[in-house]
């Protein structure tokens, strides 16, 4: 299969085994021309990297060289020591010319690249080799039989191998022995091979084939056997590859003759024996096995000749191949496809013309189709057999933490061919995220130092867009003294220039009440105006447009157009006008009166300054009337200081002022409720349609310190999810957790499903890049999550830790409530819902009076002091006595009317008139029964009307009004999360609990059905499914408890304590 192409006519040399990366050079080659009849020559160096599916190689390096060259090879010489690092390049120029560069210089683009040279050869140097023992002896052979010996350290004095062969003639290819170092052979064009002993300075012994019609054109020795090599024939009289023995030199031992034209080229692979390359005249390239003469595969080619063909020394299967089409082409031996090969070409062809138009006739192109081929024809096949570097007991395995375990085995030495082999194992730490790994070690770095304020401060200054300056800016105030204070600087309000500003508005406002005394603000808004800090750009606080107040804009009424008379002096007459009145009023002491005629009267002021003396409970009264009469920009928001109600101004106030909103809750916010509050704006910024205000809600959870929100969210817009995606995201989180825990005097908070989830997949990517013990601390220990406990117990075994022989969860049922020893007696429990004593439900007093878990292992107690004697006959039911009377449920203080504390309670499916069948109204206990028991029992709520009762109710049938548009959503959400519930349950009291939830919760929705709820309400029931919807169930829970305490109980009682029971199951399951 083709990997990779380079786009010249050029000899090629491959970098030496010990080079990493691999890099393929490439030289302008002698006597051949390109189709644009260029004479200048290059020396280029290319880079192979397999990870790029493209067929072009990178270039790494060129130099403009004078000559043109017929040989080109790359020995290791300089790497071990480091004084050529990435080795050295030689070359065999076409004037006898042999030339050293520094392959690191080229690559590194340096114009001095050539280390030495010589010209001693007569005629182009057209054979050349390195000795693979001693790397710095380098062969080469000329014209005029010359050969010779250079040391690459003396490289001036060359030497000779022996006395010059006759008669005279060009040496075609030199090759030192693979085994024996001080052997060389070396053949001429004439077919002869002759073999020389470097000790004994002669040659030894010549091989030739008594036919005369070898034309010799390749020579190489047996990788392992070092008498054997081989012959190539470029006649194409005898297109033959001739395999030689020199213990018997007489005859070829093999003849592989599978070529139709001569052989241009051969390659034996050091790699394995068995694997030998050639190239012909025929366009074809084959893969031989001498020892059988057999082809093991055919490279695919182009329609030209290959003169030059080489094996990868580092990657055993990859090979190269160069040429006379002008391309050098890239193969592996181990099969593939070629279908990105005739794709490139046609967008190569496409890319080429463009949209142009090349034969004026006014149209485009159109797109190029090439002809479709059949699926076997692009897919090549491998080798018949494995080759001999991924045989056994050779193999490799990627193993937990990153490592990579391999096994290769050792050849015995030749000293000692009796003894096994030894098998060595080498276990590798693989490293892909480096720039992941890195930052990861920073940040557990600062987690153990406890440096978050130098962490913060490196990443703002890192930071590259404006916003994560921002961001990593609010966090960083979490660990600084007055971090509301910071915060507020952070928005824009700083109270130095606040200051000023108030100054420069008293002294206006000081002088203009010199001149006019006429009241044109209340007290109230001015001291509102001094407290506000205003927005940077703006006039402050009263900027803040609220929703609902939008369409009432034209019609709003300003406080400064009443002017009430002036009075300098006191006149304490009564009189009938309203100054009268309200004298008589305060004459008598009667504070209400007097307000509530300055109220009338639109003397804001007055009535004001009179409640403030008349009591807190008068001046309450008042505020309430002040703005339900006032309507400006600033009266909601000075109703929200004054009252403290500021969750109705975070829930309508407008998004594009939600700096002014959220510094107004730092300011103004108790501790208690400063995170919901928070929260609530987060959620509102986050279901906003401009994703710019998507993006600052993450600051809001930033405030109020919820990690899981913050967590959602940030999963929400990240594009990607790449490592450093989550390396960002746990930075974030870990120094937000710590600012919480600061923040919370060393308690911590508790983590959610969906960062339990983040922080196990990031423990499991450390892991994968071999940072274990790291790994094991972020993951987290408060979660039931299957594949958290299963990641740590993989590290733990990975890291020695000692585990447990086995792991019991238990759960361990809270203590029953302590009842009355009567009633306990002759209650018995059926878990699984055995039939019960007649006239009495189990229902009632199981799950309203003694809520407690079953575990999934029900085991009898052994030898408890008040168990009965053992019996082997089938327990008996006791009779439930007759006078018994159940216990009252939990929820009957909540259920009873106020009014008529004795009258019977109502569950959720009496809540009007209904249906009811007659078969529920049989007596189930027998005829001579207590008179003043109920007659029947009636499956529902704990309290609901039994017996005569129920007989009473006319049977009518009711049709329910649909519940408004706008409020199906709450009906939709807290229906599907208790059917999560119910799935994620495995107690039966736990269903139970969920499914009378069900039922009760018809009480909130017949009060959306009526429209009888208040707004504040139904705006905190829309903030809670919107936490509900983001899995946030603890601010849900915030949220409740806010609208429980500031709204009538009476309105609420019916439905919240089930909301609250769902919400708090939903927690607790984490669904």
């Amino acid at each position: 299969m083709k990997l990779k192409e380079i786009n010249r006519t050029a000899i090629q040399a491959w970098s030496p085994a010990p080079q990493h990366p691999i890099y393929l050079a490439a030289g302008t080659s002698a006597q051949q021309l390109d189709a644009s009849f260029s004479t200048s020559a290059s020396l280029e160096i290319f880079e192979l990297d397999l990870a790029d599916p493209s067929l072009a190689m990178k270039s790494c390096g060129s130099f403009s060289s004078p000559h043109r060259y017929h040989k080109l090879v790359w020995g290791p010489h300089g790497i071990e020591d480091q004084s050529l690092p990435s080795g050295v390049l030689i070359a065999g120029g076409e004037n006898g010319n042999i030339i050293l560069y520094d392959a690191s210089r080229i690559i590194a683009g340096d114009s001095e690249v050539i280390i030495s040279q010589s010209e001693k050869h007569t005629g182009a140097v057209r054979a050349l080799d390195v000795n693979s023992s001693q790397t710095n002896l380098v062969a080469s052979g000329g014209n005029e039989s010359e050969i010779y010996i250079w040391d690459l350290n003396n490289f001036s004095s060359p030497m000779t191998p022996g006395p010059k062969t006759q008669p005279l003639e060009d040496i075609s290819c030199v090759a030192w022995n693979k085994q024996v170092q001080h052997i060389l052979a070396s053949a001429s064009p004439s077919g002869k091979a002759s073999v020389w002993d470097l000790r004994k300075n002669d040659l030894i012994i010549k091989v030739s084939d008594h036919s005369n019609r070898m034309h010799c054109s390749g020579l190489a020795w047996n990788p392992e056997v070092a008498t054997q090599l081989v012959l190539a024939s470029e006649d194409d009289r005898m297109p033959v590859i001739q395999m030689w023995d020199l213990r018997f030199a007489t005859s070829p031992l093999k003849v592989l003759e599978s070529h139709t034209r001569g052989v241009l080229a051969i390659a034996w692979s050091e790699a394995d024996p068995e694997l030998l390359l050639s190239c012909g005249k025929d366009n074809r390239i084959l893969c031989w096995n001498p020892n059988t003469a057999e082809v093991l595969y055919e490279l695919p080619t182009s329609t030209q000749w290959c003169f030059d063909i080489q094996w990868c020394p580092r990657n055993p299967a990859v090979l190269s191949a160069a040429a006379f089409d002008g391309h050098i082409s890239i193969y592996s031996i181990m099969g593939g496809s070629n279908d990105n090969a005739s794709s490139l070409q046609a967008e190569q062809l496409s890319s080429s013309f463009g949209n142009m138009d090349p034969f004026g006739t006014g149209k485009t192109l159109p797109p190029l189709q090439l002809p479709q081929t059949a699926p076997s024809q692009s897919t090549v096949t491998p080798l018949k057999k494995p080759p001999k570097w991924i045989r056994r007991p050779v193999g490799a395995s990627f193993a937990f933490g990153g490592k990579l375990v391999t096994l290769d085995n050792i050849k015995p030495a030749a000293q000692q061919p009796q003894q096994t082999a030894a098998h060595v194992v080498h276990i590798s730490q693989v490293v892909t995220e480096t720039d992941f790994l890195d930052r990861s070690n920073r940040l557990q770095a600062t987690l153990t130092a406890g440096h978050f304020l130098e962490y913060c401060q490196t990443k703002i200054e890192a930071a590259r867009s404006e916003f994560e300056k921002t961001v990593w800016s609010f966090l960083k105030v979490n660990f600084e003294e007055d971090a509301r204070g910071k915060y507020l600087e952070l928005l824009g309000y700083k109270k130095e220039e606040l200051a000023l500003k108030i100054a420069s508005a008293l002294e206006q406002n000081g002088k203009s009440a010199e001149d006019d005394v006429v009241v044109k603000k209340s007290s109230v808004e001015e001291e509102e105006e001094e407290e506000e800090p205003p927005a940077a750009g703006t006039s402050g606080l009263d900027q803040i447009p609220f929703e609902e107040e939008e369409e009432e804009a034209a019609e709003e009424t300003s406080i400064t157009d009443i002017t009430p008379a002036p009075s300098d002096t006191v006149h304490p007459e009564a009189s009938q006008d309203a100054d009268g009145l309200i004298t008589q009023a305060l004459l008598t002491g009667d504070y209400e009166a007097a307000v509530d005629l300055c109220l009338h009267q639109n003397r804001m002021a007055d009535g004001i300054i009179l409640a403030i003396a008349g009591g807190p409970e008068l001046l309450a009264k008042t505020q309430k009337k002040y703005f339900s009469k006032t309507h400006s920009k600033i009266s909601k928001l000075i109703s929200a200081v004054v009252m403290k109600d500021w969750l109705d101004v975070l829930e309508t106030c407008d998004l594009q002022s939600w700096k002014e909103a959220l510094a107004a809750v730092m300011t103004y916010a108790e501790p208690d409720e400063f995170s919901s509050l928070c929260g609530v704006l987060g959620s509102r910024l986050e279901a906003a349609e401009d994703t710019a205000l998507q993006a600052q809600a993450c600051l809001c959870y930033i405030c109020a310190g919820s990690v899981e929100p913050l967590v959602a969210h940030w999963v929400r817009a990240q594009d990607s999810c790449g490592p450093l995606a989550l390396q960002e995201l746990v930075e974030k989180v870990v120094v937000l957790q710590r600012a919480v825990l600061r923040a919370q005097g060393g308690v911590s908070p508790d983590m959610g499903a969906l960062l339990a989830e983040k922080m196990n997949q990031y423990a499991s990517l450390l892991a994968s890049q071999g940072s274990l013990q790291t790994a094991m601390s972020y993951l987290p220990t408060n979660t039931q999550q299957v594949a958290v406990h299963h990641l740590r117990d993989r590290l733990s075994r990975a890291l020695g830790h000692p585990q447990p022989s086995e792991v019991m969860l238990t759960y361990t049922a809270p203590a029953p409530p302590q009842v009355p020893v009567q009633p306990a007696a002759h209650t018995p429990y059926h878990p699984q819902g055995e039939s019960c004593a007649p006239g009495f439900a189990l229902q009632s007093p199981v799950s309203a009076s003694a809520p407690f878990m079953i575990s999934q292992q029900y085991q009898r107690p052994q030898n408890g002091w008040n168990d009965p004697p053992a019996v082997n006959r089938a327990p008996k039911k006791k009779k439930m006595p007759e006078t018994f009377t159940p216990p009252a449920p939990i929820t009957a203080p909540i259920m009873t009317p106020l009014g008529d504390p004795q009258a019977p309670q109502q569950g959720p499916d009496q809540l009007g008139p209904a249906t009811f069948s007659p078969i529920q109204q049989q007596p189930l206990g027998p005829p001579g029964r207590n008179p003043s028991m109920p007659q029947g029992n009636m499956e529902g709520a704990p309290g609901a009307p039994i017996g005569d009762v129920i007989k009473s109710i006319p049977t009518e049938k009711i049709t329910k009004k649909p519940i408004p548009e706008e409020h199906l959503v709450l009906k939709t959400t807290f229906e599907g999360l208790i059917q999560k519930c119910l799935a994620a349950a495995s107690d039966p009291q736990t269903k139970r609990k969920l499914d009378d939830a069900h039922k009760r919760l018809e009480y909130l929705y017949d009060k959306l059905r009526e429209q009888t709820l208040s707004p504040a309400i139904l705006s905190g029931l829309h903030s809670m499914v919107r936490s509900i919807e983001c899995r946030c169930y603890s601010d849900g829970l915030n949220i409740h408890t806010h609208i429980v305490s500031s709204s009538n109980f009476s309105e609420t009682s019916a439905f919240m304590p089930i909301l609250k029971v769902v919400l708090t199951q939903a927690n607790k399951l984490a669904v």
